[in-house]
């Protein structure tokens, strides 16, 4: 149980650090927000819970697929915020464009061959 409780607690701090130093500075916010922080943390706690590597090298074969599609909200989300779009808007329809995103990048790897 004390695991579970250490992988929130150190999981929540990094996420609110990106946070707080976001306020700060934007650069830094997002040298901090663009480490694959999630993905190294997620790395260990599999590693501890199951003492295997193949599961890792898995997880991060899909990872590196699926940050493709992650990447149209981090140009539309601007682009809309610029124009004068709403925050929630402009977030929903970011999102919405990522999420289709996801499922043509699962198409097209399916089609490739690529197995997730």
């Amino acid at each position: 149980m004390w695991q579970y409780a250490a992988k929130v607690l150190i999981t929540v701090a990094v996420v609110v650090a990106v946070s707080e130093i976001g306020k700060r500075s934007s650069l830094w916010g997002a040298v901090l927000a663009s480490l694959p922080l999630t993905s190294l943390l997620a790395f260990v706690w599999l590693y501890l819970d199951t003492g295997s590597s193949e599961p890792i090298a898995a997880l991060s074969q899909s990872i590196f697929w699926l940050v493709l599609a992650s990447l149209p909200l981090f140009l539309v989300l601007p682009v809309m915020l610029r124009s004068g779009v709403s925050f929630w808007s402009s977030l929903g329809v970011a999102c919405l464009v990522t999420v289709v995103a996801y499922f043509g990048l699962v198409w097209v790897l399916g089609r490739a061959g690529v197995r997730l």
